[in-house]
């Protein structure tokens, strides 16, 4: 007879690892005294950063159950997966009451601005992703320019142009290197950054043919870096500093993609950076959006350029972001599902402090041929389960899909691999290990993701005014 199936008996396994956690670390998070409480989390999106945020919300002891919408083949190995739009409210709301969720997780954008959260929150669940009001933070970047401006945060200078003529002008101003930024949602995709002014304008009209504006903006001097703060509408919470890479080929080449690898902690930044963040971008933002009566409850992705006139907000995100969140969560040892039901709650204390891994963590993304252009699908995937033996090593899954007894590709970024190390150098190491493990037809990655840091090549602006 059996009593337990695998999947229970992991889970048992799993509390018991953790019990030495619960009684030793502060009570960061409020807990009924002498009880174990339990939640079950439903996750909306179908790529990377939905599975490292299972695999997270997996290692909190309270998570008993964790359902994913409509996932992908990784996820489906790891949690249940139901086959619906997750940018559908009404489809949404009703899968969360027929698992009688106890806390919604918002993974991507689209959702959000198709007003996800809003139709959930408004059918009494917890939800952990900011209102379609709210997430305008990322859906216009024009909109995201004029809470920074009204909120004093630091940024570019820019110009929204409406057609070529205010694009004409607006380039000219600013000079090269050209930054012109689709207005809207481009999956990552929608920024060219370039010395060819032709190349800037035909991106312009592009952008204006389909019916939509562009922010031209003055180019940033020095290192990029991402920054995930957690906000409860009210108080806000960092997380650990990464920097992704978004150009298909090393050494920054080629077009934009959604991010090809990233890497945390960053050893270059100065003393500081975190709580400088906070206070000039994050808490103002985020006060400013309550102001406005739209406040942001979810993750404020602050992608930033460390200057050498001070930090400076390159955009905002209403979301974690793929593929820092990789590396990130991967790094996080607080319970994620606790952190994240708070902050839906607005539980969350600014006195938090975060108990992370002391070791490093990189991931490299594998695309697909002709990312990110129209990619090649369907290609059988060998190697997964060599690279997920490897030690410090795991893959998580983006665009892929059960094939028969396989797994084939099944969209542009396919996997991630994450490897944790003692330093920079041995993590790095790790995940390309991983990467060798595994092949299909026409895969491509980078092979110089976070070489620049392991070489101590990463180099701040000096100050000017």
């Amino acid at each position: 007879m059996r009593l337990f199936s695998q999947r229970a008996f992991l889970r048992m396994c799993r509390y018991m690892r953790r019990a030495a956690f619960l009684v030793c670390s502060a009570h960061i998070f409020e807990r009924v005294p002498g009880t174990l409480n339990t939640m079950k989390v439903l996750v909306l999106g179908p790529g990377g950063r939905e599975h490292a945020i299972i695999r997270a919300l997996l290692r909190d002891p309270e998570v008993t159950e964790v359902h994913s919408a409509p996932g992908n083949a990784g996820i489906a190995q790891d949690v249940p997966v139901h086959a619906i739009d997750a940018n559908d409210p009404a489809q949404a709301t009703a899968l969360a009451r027929e698992l009688n969720a106890d806390l919604v997780v918002i993974g991507p954008e689209a959702p959000l601005v198709a007003g996800v959260s809003d139709a959930l929150r408004e059918a009494g669940f917890d939800v952990f992703g900011p209102s379609a009001a709210a997430a305008q933070l990322e859906g216009s970047k024009a909109f995201a320019k004029q809470v920074m401006e009204e909120a004093s945060v630091p940024t570019a200078r820019a110009y929204v142009a409406k057609n070529a003529a205010e694009a004409q002008a607006a380039l000219d101003e600013f000079g090269a290197p050209y930054v012109v930024k689709d207005d809207g949602l481009a999956a990552g995709k929608g920024v060219v950054v370039t010395e060819d002014r032709a190349a800037a304008l035909e991106h312009a009209q592009a952008c204006f043919n389909a019916g939509g504006t562009v922010v031209i903006e003055e180019f940033l001097d020095g290192p990029e870096v991402s920054l995930f703060v957690i906000s409860d509408g009210k108080n806000v919470l960092p997380l650990s500093p990464a920097q992704d890479f978004k150009r298909i080929f090393d050494n920054d080449e080629g077009p934009n993609t959604g991010g090809m690898g990233a890497y945390t902690p960053l050893p270059w930044l100065p003393e500081g950076f975190v709580q400088e963040v906070v206070e000039k971008v994050a808490r103002p933002t985020v006060a400013r959006m309550a102001e406005r009566g739209t406040p942001f409850v979810g993750v404020l992705f602050c992608g930033l350029a460390v200057t050498s006139r001070g930090v400076r907000v390159i955009e905002f995100n209403a979301r974690f972001g793929d593929p820092e969140t990789q590396a990130v969560l991967a790094r996080l040892r607080t319970p994620l599902g606790q952190l994240l039901r708070a902050a839906a709650r607005g539980e969350i204390s600014e006195g938090t402090e975060l108990d992370w891994d002391p070791r490093t963590a990189v991931d490299v993304v594998m695309a697909a041929e002709n990312y990110p252009g129209t990619p090649r699908k369907g290609d059988a995937i060998s190697g997964l389960d060599e690279a997920n033996a490897l030690e410090g090593v795991h893959v998580i899954h983006a665009g892929t899909v059960v094939s028969g007894e396989e797994i084939h590709t099944a969209g542009g970024r396919v996997l991630a691999v994450v490897a944790l190390g003692e330093n920079l150098g041995a993590a790095r190491n790790a995940a390309y290990e991983g990467v060798r493990a595994i092949s299909w037809a026409g895969a491509q990655y980078r092979t110089d993701i976070a070489l620049k840091a392991v070489e101590n090549r990463i180099h701040i602006p000096a100050p000017r005014d």
